[in-house]
Formats: C-alpha cells, sequence, structure tokens
C-alpha cells in the first residue's frame, strides 16, 4: 500500500469556542515554541504521526474504498488522545483508527485560566491517501475561522436532523432481543468504559460507540414507490418538528407451523407501537399487542400449567394471562409502554410496564426477561467508570392460595445493581433484590426507596419475615474478540454447612459461567457462545408463599426455576440481510412427583413452600423427578424492514424431554416443530423448556 496524505481538517466541536482556549495541547516537539505557534504545531505533529501509522485495512482497499470518514477525538485533561466516534460502519476501521491513536504519545493538555482543560477535535480522513500535493493544503488550511467552525457544527446538526431514524439520536431504549444486540455487543466490548449487564440499552449509549445510521443506511433498498421504501427502509409514519417528533409502526408476529404430534400451530400478533419525544430530554414509547396463538404440545402444556385463579385457561411464557380462543387456541392480548427522562449527563429515569435483564448470558441468575411484564420505575445512574442502577418494581401473586375475592395478590420488589469497570478488560457487577408484600397493610414500603446498595439490615429492621433478600456478583473479562462472563447468586448460604458438604437446603445459590466469540476464527459476523448455569434445589423459594422470586406464576431470574444444570451453545451468521442461529441445549432438572405417595418438594418449583422439603440434608441438584433434556433449535430468514426489524424466517426445533417418573404434566416427549412466519423481531420468545 502507498502511504500518502490525509485531507485533514480539525474543527472544535465542544468546551470552548476558539477565542476561549488561551493555549491548545502541546506536543513535546512544541514546547520550546511561541504560543502563537503551538496550534498549527499541535495539528501538524498529530497528522505527521498519523500519516505514518494509519494503514488502509485489507478487505477496504479490494472493495476499492472510496470516502471520508469524520474521527472524532478527545485531548483530556490528562494529555490523552482518545478516539470518541468514527461514523463509518467498518469495524475494520474504527479498530485502525483505535489502533492507531493508542500509539500517540501523552502531551500537555489545553489550559484555560491556566487549568488543564479537554479539546475536542473532528477529523476528517479521506481514503484513499493519494495526492502528495494535498499536504501542503492541509497546512494551509489548518488555520480555520470560527466561522467555518460554526457553519461545519450547523452542517452535522442538520445531518442528525434529517436521519430517518430518529430513536438514535434519542433517550429510547433498544428492544431487547439477544439476536440483535450480539452486534451491538461486539462494539460494545471494545471499548474502555462501557457497561453491557443492564440490558435494555439506551440508543444514546450505545450511539457513542456504534454508527447505527450508517448500519441501517448499508441496508436500504433503492426504492421510489412510496409503499415500497415503507415497507423495506422506514417507519410506516413520521412526524417531525421543531421540538418534538413520533413514529408509528405496525408490529405482526404471523406464524404457522406443525409439531410431531399432529399439531397445526400458529401465532397472530397485531400491534401499533408509537415511539416520540419532546424536546431533547424527554421520550415516550407505548406498543399494544392484540395475539391470538396455538403452539406446539409441550408448550401449551406448561402455559397450562402455570394458568391463573379465575377460570382463565393458562399465561402464555414471557407475554400474559390468556383466555380461551375457539376451543384450543389462546387469545392473549398485551400492553407495553414506559416514559424516559435523561436532565443530564449522570441520570436517566423510566416509568413504564415492560420487561428487565441483567447479566451478560443467554440466561440471568439476576433478573431475566421470561415472565409476563411487570410496572417499574427505574434509575439509571452514570458517573466515573460506575454505572448504578435501582429498579423498584409491582408485581402479583396469580395463584388461588393468595387470590381474595378475585384479587390477585400484589407484592413488591426493589433491585440494585452496581456494574464498575475496574480496567479496560475487567467489569465487576454487584447484585441486590428484595422482596416484600403487602403485610399489616404496609403496602409499598418506603423503608425500600433507600437508593444506596445492600438492603439486608432494611429486612431485619422491619421484622425478620418482613422480607426476601438475595445477593449476588458478577464478573466480565473482554480481550479482543472473546468476552468471558459469570454470575454467583446467593439466596441463603450458612458458611458451616458450605464447607461440610452435607448437602444442607438451606444452601441456595446458582452460579453461570460463559464465553462470547465474535466474529470467530476470523470470519466475519459469526458469533458464537457457550454457557452453563447451575442452581441448586429450593434457590428463589421462600416458605412465606409470595416472598418467592417469582411474577405471574413465571420465574423472575432463569427460565427453568431452580434444581437443574444445563449447558447452551449458541451461532449466529449475518450477511447483509440474511441472518441464521443455531442453539442447542442439554441438561437435567429435578421436578416434583406430584402423586398420591409423595408429595414433598425437591426444589424445582420456586412457588412451592421450601418448609415441605423432602429432606434437610443430602439434598442435590436433579434430585427428585430427575428429567434428562435436550432442545436444538435452527432458524434461517431475512430482514425485510431495518427500521422496525421486520424478518420473514423459517424455524426448526426439536426437542427431547424424558423425566424418570412420567406425569400429565411432565410426559416423555420427542417432539419436533417447524415454524415460518413474518415478525417484526422485538422482543425474545423463550420456547426451551
Amino acid at each position: 500500500m502507498n502511504k500518502a496524505t490525509i485531507s485533514l481538517l480539525f474543527l472544535l466541536l465542544s468546551v470552548s469556542v476558539t477565542a476561549q482556549i488561551e493555549k491548545y495541547p502541546v506536543f513535546q516537539d512544541c514546547d520550546s515554541l511561541e504560543i502563537s505557534k503551538i496550534e498549527k504545531c499541535f495539528k501538524v505533529n498529530v497528522k505527521n504521526k498519523v500519516i505514518d501509522a494509519f494503514r488502509i485495512p485489507e478487505n477496504l482497499q479490494k472493495e476499492n474504498f472510496q470516502e471520508t470518514v469524520n474521527i472524532v477525538f478527545l485531548v483530556t485533561a490528562e494529555g490523552e488522545l482518545k478516539v470518541i466516534y468514527v461514523n463509518s460502519p467498518y469495524k475494520e476501521l474504527k479498530e485502525e483508527v483505535q489502533r492507531v491513536f493508542s500509539t500517540l504519545p501523552i502531551i500537555t493538555p489545553a489550559k484555560y485560566n491556566n487549568h488543564p482543560v479537554e479539546m475536542r477535535f473532528v477529523l476528517p480522513l479521506s481514503i484513499p491517501f493519494n495526492k502528495n500535493e494535498n499536504q501542503i493544503i492541509v497546512e494551509e488550511k489548518a488555520e480555520i475561522k470560527r466561522e467555518k467552525l460554526i457553519s461545519n457544527i450547523e452542517t452535522l446538526k442538520e445531518t442528525q436532523k434529517n436521519t430517518l431514524f430518529p430513536e438514535h439520536q434519542s433517550e429510547l431504549n433498544i428492544p431487547f432481543t439477544h439476536a440483535e444486540y450480539t452486534t451491538f455487543d461486539s462494539y460494545l466490548d471494545q471499548a474502555s468504559n462501557s457497561h453491557t449487564a443492564m440490558k435494555p440499552y439506551l440508543f444514546s449509549e450505545v450511539k457513542q460507540y456504534i454508527d447505527l445510521d450508517a448500519q441501517k443506511n448499508k441496508l436500504m433498498k433503492p426504492k421510489n414507490m412510496w409503499f415500497s421504501k415503507k415497507l423495506l427502509n422506514e417507519h410506516m409514519a413520521f412526524v417531525k418538528g421543531k421540538d418534538y417528533w413520533f413514529t408509528i409502526d405496525p408490529i405482526v408476529d404471523l406464524q404457522v407451523g406443525k409439531d410431531s404430534e399432529g399439531i397445526s400451530t400458529f401465532n397472530n400478533t397485531r400491534a401499533i407501537q408509537v415511539n416520540g419525544g419532546l424536546g431533547k430530554k424527554f421520550n415516550f414509547s407505548a406498543s399494544f399487542y392484540e395475539s391470538q396463538g396455538r403452539f406446539a404440545e409441550y408448550a401449551n402444556k406448561y402455559a397450562e400449567s402455570i394458568k391463573p385463579d379465575g377460570g382463565n385457561p393458562a399465561i402464555i411464557p414471557g407475554r400474559g394471562i390468556a383466555k380461551e380462543f375457539k376451543s384450543d387456541a389462546y387469545d392473549y392480548p398485551v400492553s407495553e409502554a414506559y416514559i424516559s427522562y435523561t436532565p443530564n449527563n449522570f441520570f436517566n429515569f423510566q416509568f413504564g410496564h415492560g420487561k428487565n435483564f441483567i447479566g451478560d448470558g443467554y440466561r440471568s441468575m439476576f433478573l431475566s426477561d421470561v415472565a409476563s411484564p411487570f410496572t417499574s420505575f427505574k434509575i439509571n445512574t452514570n458517573f466515573w467508570k460506575i454505572k448504578y442502577t435501582n429498579m423498584w418494581m409491582w408485581m402479583q401473586d396469580v395463584r388461588p392460595e393468595l387470590t381474595v375475592d378475585g384479587a390477585y395478590k400484589r407484592k413488591f420488589m426493589a433491585i440494585h445493581y452496581l456494574s464498575w469497570n475496574v480496567s479496560k478488560k475487567l467489569n465487576l457487577g454487584l447484585f441486590e433484590a428484595v422482596i416484600w408484600d403487602n403485610v399489616n397493610d404496609r403496602g409499598f414500603d418506603v423503608n425500600y426507596l433507600n437508593p444506596l446498595i445492600f438492603y439486608t439490615a432494611i429486612e431485619f429492621s422491619s421484622g425478620s419475615r418482613a422480607g426476601n433478600s438475595l445477593l449476588g456478583f458478577s464478573l466480565k473479562y473482554k480481550m479482543k474478540d472473546i468476552s468471558l462472563y459469570s454470575q454467583v447468586l446467593i439466596d441463603e448460604f450458612r458458611v458451616s454447612e458450605m464447607t461440610s458438604n452435607d448437602g444442607w437446603w438451606g444452601n441456595k445459590n446458582g452460579i453461570q459461567i460463559g464465553a462470547k466469540y465474535y466474529n470467530a476464527f476470523g470470519v466475519d459476523n459469526l458469533y458464537l457462545q457457550a454457557e452453563y448455569n447451575s442452581v441448586r434445589p429450593y434457590t428463589y423459594s421462600h416458605d412465606e408463599l409470595n416472598y418467592n422470586f417469582g411474577h405471574n406464576n413465571q420465574p423472575l431470574a432463569h427460565l427453568w426455576g431452580s434444581n437443574f444444570n444445563e449447558t447452551i451453545g449458541i451461532a449466529r451468521y449475518s450477511k447483509n440481510r440474511w441472518f441464521a442461529n443455531a442453539k442447542v441445549l442439554f441438561g437435567k432438572k429435578g421436578f416434583d412427583y406430584k402423586n398420591s405417595t409423595d408429595t414433598f418438594s425437591y426444589g424445582g418449583n420456586i412457588y412451592r413452600d421450601n418448609d415441605d422439603r423432602a429432606s434437610e440434608y443430602g439434598n442435590h441438584i436433579g434430585q427428585g423427578n430427575k428429567a434428562n433434556i435436550f432442545i436444538a433449535d435452527f432458524q434461517l430468514g431475512y430482514l425485510v424492514n431495518p427500521a422496525t426489524n421486520l424478518k420473514i424466517f423459517g424455524g426448526f426445533t426439536f426437542r427431547d424431554f424424558n423425566p424418570n417418573a412420567p406425569t400429565n404434566a411432565f410426559d416423555t416427549s420427542n417432539s419436533t416443530w417447524i415454524t415460518v412466519g413474518l415478525k417484526t423481531d422485538v422482543f425474545n420468545w423463550y420456547f426451551d423448556f
């Protein structure tokens, strides 16, 4: 590759206008110069060092890449040159920019009133570099006028205003699906101070590391007809004013299929989603779903096994309470909505009805999205290397024994999660949750509004049986293309019993260990993941019926509840708008026998009173009615519209479920399920139980 020059123009973006900066950042080579010459010397040094180090990635050379890439970089108050944004969808180019800037030395920072301050610059980088004569022009144009600076900033702002995707500049949540977040995490895991455990992400968080507009723009299809553009490229309706915007999109999940037991399956979801913003700090989202469906036989049986009191036939896992539709299907309406307010760079406040997820794995030991939506109030606080989340949740228990006069029993939960980037590679997390209900008519106990982590003392101060606390910690280690992650959940424990290894029932805990491999084996967009999860018997349960870690007869953490271990392997690949996903899962879980001769709890059902336990000691994973489980799931599809994430797909699921003692609820099953459909992919479906 010929080494040439860069068409280089530095534009000051923030901190202060040019007239207010008393002294530019200073390289060692410029230290002895007059103040009036330091600005030019700084720019020449950056230019020369970037020219010397930059190498155009091979794949871009082969594609004859020709484009100007804007690099926003920062000279910190400590004198470090840091890249904060590269407006290119090419990961290789971004990595090369990061590499080049990592070779630049620490310099003397800019000063204002003799105090170190940070300065931001934009470097337009023209590729290819094949005109040596441009070097002189660059040096002359480096003496930029303030009027030109303002003009370029306004142009940048206008470009952002004209985007087809206004949500990218908002404080809205990015809809959480594992497949979609795989792409985000491949970028976020390369950043030095990103936090990936608390999901869903905000668009404003992710856009610091990924040019979301560019990613979608490269998928656009050239269309002139209004209907074609709306179907394949854009939001169905987009209204924008001076200080407001909103989009309206239809949502569908239309599937048909067949399982090996002869059941014709279908899902017919029609929905409307409205997103919008008022000013720069306030955003809102609302989605209303109307659905009917019939699923594979094993999924129907599970849905009916967790049915609520009151006559409704089932709860659709992850969605909500269903009523009967015709004679053998379900009708399950769902609504989700929230408001999001970000007053400054430190805080984001959200209130609404939906789901959250804590963790870096496919499963979570802390909080997952496998249960029905619930109402919550959430505060995210970002400062230094910390992201701290406080969440207060309103949930319910729908079992007959807790239903009074047709009203379901209400319970409350408070969660704290603190994420700390110890270094560029290592992240540690601390988790705490406490559950309480309306005992003694205390309602939502204001004691639990305390925003500081570790509630255990409050639980005891309110009475020894006034609530249920869970603690946990997480760890993540990031390498170039591989991330390792883990979670440990502690429900109850006694140190003397843990060291004795006698299987005391009260040693209730769960563990997760996993790894992610991005661009595996050098193949772009090939993602591999391996994960192991294990939860001891009776974890997440309690001897007070309403203090379990569940909502609407579904677990709030792992879909399997407790008394199990499992191993999961996941592969994903995408090319332009095409995608393929594969998942293989195998494990064992202990169920109760549920017959007249054995009524004990073996610790697999988190809703059972753990005072009904089978034994005090000798408890182990898989005890009781052990079932070996194997599930393989494959999906192939095409992204129809990147604006709404509308996909057409075909899927195949194989499930082998083999308990020691088959019952009506847990029959031996060896089934396949084939589906095809068209869906707006905005939430996770879980049928791997």
